[in-house]
């Protein structure tokens, strides 16, 4: 006789997201995988006298989100610093950062996290004037969302300036690439504030249906909060870590390898820089900025240091994640791969961005396998007065973010979001309603993007991101059909529940 279901999904739209998307009335789960789909009455026969049942009331069911691009820590910093995103300008990034400098004491930074200037119209700035604002005793600093460029008060300047390269201080307290490093450095968590910082940041993924992240960690303790947390059965969110070039040869004599590791826990890739933000003015472009005719970008890891990364982890049986904005950085990283690997698809090396792929880099992805990891919600810049416009000008303005021409061509797409937020209904709403051909996708190729491609870039495509009989039982349901609100998914669609491994982590019915 077959077992009970431990837990069944009823009365809604369960949509497998394979191949195929079918469309089943219910889903039934026993020991965190699939167990059954099926309609409304055959569901009832998987039901025993323990089964938790749960009537979706029409509600829409797709397989977990995963987020292939984020860094968690920096998701729990906007809970516990004051969280900048959303801020209408300078003065209200002031206003926030002088609410957090009254909860600190002493000459502890005053720290917040998020901001966009590109969003506040007009030649509006953060300034070192506005941070002077908030104190002129403690060190200040507003991170931008890109996480490549910041803005710091004198106090901070005067204290940690010494450390940081001249080219990346770019004046009025405004600092890049390295120089926001000393910045982070200055203020890394101990072990136990990250475990905070990840267990809010887990908070923050489940309400948005997030279910499993690939999180790029550097000099961090997030690792061995991870695994804590698994230990002691708090850990909500699947965790892929995707360790920095910087601890390649930690990695190696400790003996850690790709793919291994728990079921919420595992190891990812290596992961490098190339270039660094369009905002920042770092990006690594063939032709000038259109806004700055002298400049091309630059360097956060040269060529050559690139290729030495990746032909180091290649040779180790590592995956290799590699940061590429600019159209010359994602050349480069082609090229390492192309040099270094044997199979770039059978590592499933992956290029992080990819915002500037031409015609060329697209090809020559889907013709190495590599794994394209873009951020569709970097598409809210994209429109004719948006950050691209101003950086990039009209014609590579359209031709950035090209997701429909990867997956035309054949490309692997896995969406993550940067954190820029943490959010995949708006990444899905603007991927399908990008304002170029080349870039915008189907609601269904938006979804898989979200689901099976950030499963295939883990390589966990046999268990994760499709709903079949035998998956793992990750699900977010919304509360309405994303494919019947194409214009507005991410003002009408919401999240009301996230299932984790069968458990119900987040409901918001």
């Amino acid at each position: 006789m077959t077992a009970a279901a431990d837990l069944i999904l009823y009365g809604g739209e369960v949509h497998t997201l394979g191949d195929e998307d079918e469309v089943y009335d219910a889903v039934a789960v026993r020991d965190g995988r699939v167990v059954g789909l099926a309609n409304d009455y055959d569901a009832e026969f998987l039901a025993g006298t323990g089964t938790e049942t749960i009537d979706l009331g029409g509600r829409v069911v797709i397989p977990g989100f995963v987020d292939a691009h984020t860094h968690m820590e920096t998701v729990g910093q906007h809970g516990v610093h004051a969280d900048l995103r959303g801020a209408s300008g300078p003065e209200e990034v002031t206003e926030r950062l002088a609410e957090r400098a009254s909860e600190t004491a002493g000459d502890e930074w005053v720290l917040g996290f998020g901001y966009d200037e590109s969003q506040w119209g007009g030649d509006a700035d953060l300034s070192q004037a506005d941070l002077d604002a908030v104190s002129e005793t403690q060190p200040v600093a507003a991170i931008r969302e890109d996480m490549h460029t910041a803005t710091v008060n004198g106090v901070a300047l005067a204290e940690y300036g010494d450390g940081m390269p001249e080219g990346d201080v770019v004046g009025d307290g405004r600092i890049v690439e390295d120089a926001v490093e000393v910045v982070y450095d200055a203020t890394e968590p101990d072990p136990e504030e990250t475990k905070s910082l990840v267990t809010a940041a887990q908070r923050e993924a489940n309400e948005k249906g997030v279910t499993a992240v690939h999180d790029m960690v550097r000099r961090s303790h997030a690792p061995r909060a991870y695994r804590e947390l698994d230990a002691a059965g708090d850990l909500s969110v699947r965790v892929r870590v995707n360790y920095w070039a910087d601890h390649l040869d930690a990695v190696l004599e400790t003996g850690l390898a790709t793919n291994h590791g728990s079921d919420m826990v595992e190891v990812g890739a290596i992961k490098t820089y190339t270039d660094g933000s369009l905002g920042g003015h770092t990006a690594k472009l063939h032709e000038p900025y259109a806004d700055a005719p002298d400049e091309t970008g630059t360097w956060v890891v040269d060529p050559e240091e690139l290729a030495d990364i990746v032909e180091r982890a290649d040779d180790a049986g590592l995956q290799v994640t590699a940061h590429a904005i600019g159209d010359a950085a994602v050349d480069a990283v082609l090229d390492a791969y192309e040099d270094a690997a044997d199979d770039a698809g059978e590592r499933r090396h992956r290029v992080e961005h990819a915002e500037l792929a031409s015609d060329d880099a697209i090809e020559r992805m889907a013709a190495l396998g590599v794994v394209a990891s873009p951020q569709p919600n970097f598409l809210k810049w994209a429109g004719s007065d948006g950050l691209y416009e101003d950086r990039l000008g009209t014609e590579r303005r359209e031709a950035s973010n090209r997701f429909g021409d990867m997956l035309d061509a054949g490309v692997a797409v896995a969406f993550g979001s940067d954190c820029m937020p943490l959010d995949p209904l708006l990444g899905v709403h603007h991927a399908v309603n990008a304002p170029a051909d080349g870039q915008s996708v189907s609601v269904t190729d938006a979804l898989r993007a979200y689901t099976s491609g950030g499963a295939y870039a883990g390589f966990r495509e046999d268990e994760q991101g499709t709903v079949r009989e035998g998956a793992l039982a990750d699900f977010t349901v919304l509360d309405a059909s994303p494919w019947e609100h194409v214009d507005a998914i991410v003002d009408e669609v919401g999240v009301a529940m996230t299932v984790v491994d069968g458990d119900v982590v987040y409901d918001a019915r």
